[in-house]
Parts: C-alpha cells; sequence; structure tokens
C-alpha cells in the first residue's frame, strides 16, 4: 500500500487514462509519472526543497490536479482559492511561510500583486498547444534560489497544508503528512470499491480537501481516471456527464440539490450514462435529498462525513447499506463519542472523536488550539472534531450539528439539522438552512432560511405552522426569510455561522 503520494501514481499501466477535461487528450499515468519527474526537478532547480512551501492558485481544472499531485511529490502543497483579494493572498501567504506561488501562464491578478510584495519565487505553469489534459511546463519569473540535489520527501513530511475556515476565529494551519494523504486516498478508495475501471467527473474545488483527496487522490491510488470539470456549473453538469462517461461523481449536498433541479430534462443522459454510485459529503446529506439522488440515479448514494484535519473521510455509508440521515460507519480511522468537556470516551451522545493514520499530527504553531482539540485516552490520541453526534444499533452514527452551531435557546438545545429534516418536508421548499438569531432574553433564537421550488408559494406563517406541527415550540423558527438564493461558502456549503449578519438581522460585530 502507497505510503506517500509518489507511491500513488506507482505500479499502474502507463498507457492508463489519468487525467482528462474538455476538449482535451487524456493525460495517462505514464506521462503523469513522466511530468512528476519534470516538476521535481524544475523545483529543485529553483532551488525549492522538500520543507519548502509552494502555494497554488490556478483555476480548477486538470493542471491544478496535476500541480498538486507533481508538487506535493517534491514540496510542500498549499492550494489557495483563486477568487481571493489581494488581501486575503498576502494573509495567507504570509502565514504560510509560503517560498513560492505557482500561478497560470499570463495570471497579473491579485495573487502575483501579493506574491511581488511579499518578495515570492513566481512560478508559472506553461501548458502547449494541444498538451494532454494537465500536461504543463513550470518556469520561474526572475531569479531562483541556489539548485538542490534531487530527493524525495519522506513519509513524515508535510504534503499538504491547509487552513481551517475561521468562520469565529485566526484560521488554523493544517498540515498533513504524505502519510495522512496515502492513507486516507486508500481508506476512501476502499470504501467506494474504486478500481482502475472507474472515473471520477470532479466538480469539487481543487483548494479544498474533498476534491483533492476523495477524487483525485483516492482515483490515483488504484489506477483509475479524473475527468476535471473547470469547476461547478448546474447547466453543464449533464453535457460533461455525457462527455466524460463517469461511473461516480463527488459533490456536496448544495450541488446534488441543483442537479437533481435539473435531472427532469436530462433523463435520457442519466440512461445513457449509467452511474455506479455517487457519493456526498462535506455538509450533511438530507435524508430527502438522498431519496430524491436514488430515485433519479438509480444507484447508491454514498454519503460521507470528512473533515480537513482528517484528510478528508472519516465515516461511509456502506454499498449494502445506506442510512438517510446517517454518515455512516467508520471507514479509516477510528471513531467514537467523547464527553463534550472532560477527555475521556462516553457511550451515547458528544463529541465525535477520531484516531487514525490519515488524521493530522496537530495544528502549526497554535499549542493552544492543540490542547483544546487532541487527547490521549485508551492508549490513543483522539482528535476532536467539534461536531456532535451517536452511534445507533448498527454502529452508523448520526450527527446533530457542529457543537458551535448549536441553538442554545434559553437553556433548550436545538439542532439546526434537525431543523432542516423537519421543513425540507415541505412540498414548497427546496433548500433550507436554520440558524441562530441573537435574542435579548434568550440568548439565542431560531431562524430558518429557505429557498422555494421554482413555481412553489408559501408564506413564512404557513411554514412556521408546518413546523410547529411537528416539533417542539421551541424548536420551531420565530424568523422564516424566504430567499432566491442561500448564500455559500467557497467550497459550496451553506455556512450558518455568519448568516444572521449576511442577512441582516443583527449588527456585526
Amino acid at each position: 500500500m502507497a505510503t506517500n503520494v509518489k507511491s500513488l501514481l506507482e505500479g499502474h499501466a502507463s498507457d492508463a487514462q489519468a487525467l482528462g477535461a474538455p476538449g482535451r487528450d487524456w493525460l495517462s499515468y505514464g506521462g503523469l509519472r513522466d511530468l512528476s519527474t519534470e516538476v521535481s526537478a524544475s523545483l529543485r532547480g529553483f532551488g525549492i526543497g522538500a520543507a519548502d512551501r509552494v502555494a497554488i492558485v490556478l483555476p480548477n481544472g486538470p493542471e491544478m490536479a496535476a500541480a498538486f499531485v507533481t508538487i506535493a511529490q517534491t514540496a510542500t502543497t498549499a492550494p489557495l482559492n483563486p477568487a481571493y483579494r489581494e488581501d486575503e493572498y498576502a494573509f495567507y501567504l504570509d502565514d504560510l511561510g509560503a517560498k513560492a506561488v505557482v500561478l497560470a501562464e499570463g495570471y497579473d491578478g491579485p495573487a502575483l500583486a501579493a506574491a511581488n510584495t511579499l518578495g515570492l519565487l513566481v512560478l508559472r505553469t506553461v501548458v502547449a498547444e494541444g498538451a494532454p489534459a494537465g500536461s504543463f511546463t513550470l518556469i520561474a519569473d526572475g531569479a531562483t534560489g541556489e539548485a538542490l540535489p534531487a530527493s524525495d520527501p519522506t513519509d513524515d513530511d508535510v504534503a499538504l497544508i491547509l487552513h481551517t475556515s475561521g468562520t469565529t476565529s485566526r484560521p488554523k494551519i493544517v498540515p498533513l503528512l504524505q502519510s495522512n494523504v496515502a492513507a486516507s486516498a486508500h481508506n476512501i478508495a476502499a470504501s467506494l470499491k474504486l478500481s482502475s475501471d472507474d472515473r471520477c467527473l470532479n466538480v469539487m474545488p481543487l483548494f479544498h480537501i474533498h476534491g483533492l483527496i476523495a477524487a483525485v487522490s483516492a482515483s490515483l491510488s488504484v489506477g483509475a481516471s479524473i475527468w476535471c470539470a473547470p469547476g461547478f456549473d448546474a447547466l453543464r453538469f449533464f453535457g460533461w456527464m455525457r462527455d466524460a462517461q463517469p461511473t461516480w461523481y463527488t459533490a456536496v449536498p448544495t450541488m446534488h440539490q441543483a442537479i437533481l433541479s435539473r435531472a427532469g430534462r436530462n433523463a435520457d443522459v442519466i440512461t445513457e450514462v449509467p452511474l455506479r454510485f455517487l457519493r456526498s459529503s462535506s455538509a450533511s446529506l438530507p435524508a430527502q435529498v438522498m431519496e430524491a439522488l436514488r430515485e433519479t440515479f438509480n444507484v447508491p448514494v454514498i454519503e460521507a462525513y470528512g473533515m480537513t484535519e482528517a484528510a478528508h473521510q472519516m465515516c461511509c455509508n456502506p454499498f449494502d447499506r445506506q442510512k438517510p440521515g446517517a454518515v455512516g460507519i467508520a471507514a479509516g480511522p477510528d471513531v467514537k463519542i467523547a464527553h463534550e468537556t472532560e477527555n475521556h470516551l462516553i457511550d451515547g451522545t458528544g463529541e465525535v472523536v477520531i484516531s487514525g493514520p490519515n488524521v493530522t499530527p496537530g495544528y502549526e504553531s497554535n499549542p493552544e488550539a492543540n490542547a483544546k482539540n487532541f487527547f490521549e485516552a485508551d492508549g490513543q490520541r483522539w482528535f476532536r472534531t467539534g461536531d456532535q453526534g451517536a452511534f445507533d444499533e448498527d454502529g452508523f452514527l448520526h450527527l446533530t450539528g457542529r457543537l458551535k452551531e448549536i441553538i442554545n435557546r434559553g437553556g433548550e438545545k436545538v439542532s439546526p439539522l434537525e431543523v432542516d429534516g423537519v421543513l425540507l418536508d415541505h412540498p414548497a421548499i427546496a433548500q433550507v438552512v436554520t440558524f441562530a438569531v441573537p435574542h435579548p432574553k434568550l440568548g439565542e433564537e431560531v431562524a430558518a432560511a429557505v429557498v422555494l421550488i421554482e413555481g412553489s408559494e408559501v408564506t413564512e406563517r404557513e411554514i412556521r405552522d408546518f413546523a410547529a406541527a411537528r416539533m417542539a415550540d421551541f424548536k420551531v423558527p420565530r424568523k422564516v426569510i424566504i430567499l432566491d438564493e442561500i448564500p455559500k461558502g467557497a467550497t459550496g456549503k451553506m455556512q450558518r455561522i455568519g448568516l444572521a449578519e449576511k442577512l441582516g438581522l443583527v449588527e456585526p460585530a
């Protein structure tokens, strides 16, 4: 079994297809291995060593996938969101201690300005006309460092650095070792029963752990192929599906919902391109959406539970049984329940904790966060996920929400996920996100933002009455806002924290 990024590519047929993209020839595994050798030689020639941090700011697509896979075999990768502003790039590049940044040929946007201000080495991906998907040459803008001898990172070197979301505090730096990435790739491939015959249609952003590990790394670990779309676009999804001929795709729930909204008029594509399964992760998949996906595509819907600190996957619904509303069984690391404030494991409902070879060794330069989030128990080191949940009698994990998202209404604790599930049963509601708004006496009050099914009409009062008939009074949203679209984060996830401010329901802090 592979123990680092380089070894993920070994042993696969040289002529097997690895990376594809719209209107491009396929890059083979032999071609990808050759590219890895060329990139490694270039980086060492530029004076970049295994411990040096190389930020990658490229649009979604095969070059981004290839840049991550090849650079991670030589140095530490730090993919960044191409939509950031200059001040955001300046913060992240400085916080990372980046030595270089990889940009597309001709790019002169805010990432370049930030890199120049910080005095970083700028590297360009030059794509030759007619080159296979993902193929590029790496060149340097200006002077480089002294060349270094060829060498490979060890399994304990950092392959990938990502920041936490930083919704409520300064983002934390999450280093993931070569061994973490390889372990997670194998865990995902095993839980999805991936083989070299599979092909993933990737619509996930490749600056995020979901796309990097589940779509790209897990596929590469078994010699499968990845067809890289230029991002997510519900209007183009079924055209891509026809072109790519995938056996599966992975997405977040909001993407699945957008795909479902267009599935009816694309029934021919669903028939012509039969999937083996589809996958959902990065946020809880509402039971109603899981059922609709299963009915529409007539395949298993594999919901998984992941986070950056676990190099993505922690739990996964098995192929032989999917439980709507559950995030599956442990699928790689050990998954247990811990007391929410005391450092010991418990039965029943509490904080989800994990331990295993895919888990980060700890936040970088943040002893306070490490002391808060890691503890020793039963001879193992456990990481606190920040999620509340419990296992059922079959070993399936059910999440009740992020601990920091649980709404405390006058001492009564309300799970936003529970309220979401009730409101989604309303025939007029397509999407919902329940969140907290400040209350002068209760501390917090329950609110919900909803998007209606096209052509539907319903009032706030009718939605509240619907909820009141199905749950305790303290859980019923006191405020329901009907929107055309719910604000989402960079990865397509709906964000509960900070939503009250975004919607103008509370003064910004």
